[in-house]
């Protein structure tokens, strides 16, 4: 968390972005983003959400995407769903 508002402070972003932690996953459970797979468990990460990016307007969510599947249910193989160039389409669309 540190880093990225390290990062938006020095290219001046702040104002652009909003990061927000979620320690106690209640907005992990709320949205169902909750990793219920038992392959991280078992490596000992408990707690774990799915990956996910979201892009919201004043609290309402006009677009999310989930890099999850059968076969990489944490999304880490095939993250591209949750990256900037898709997320930028997910926003051209939700404008539209």
């Amino acid at each position: 968390y540190y880093f990225l508002f390290s990062f938006l402070l020095c290219y001046k972003m702040q104002s652009m972005l909003q990061l927000m932690g979620d320690p106690a996953a209640e907005l992990t459970k709320a949205l169902d983003m909750e990793m219920t797979h038992p392959g991280p468990a078992e490596k000992g990460i408990i707690g774990r959400c799915k990956r996910h990016a979201i892009y919201a307007v004043n609290g309402e969510i006009k677009a999310i995407n989930i890099a999850e599947s059968e076969d990489d249910p944490a999304g880490d193989a095939h993250p591209e769903s949750t990256l900037a160039e898709a997320m930028l389409e997910a926003i051209r669309k939700a404008k539209a």
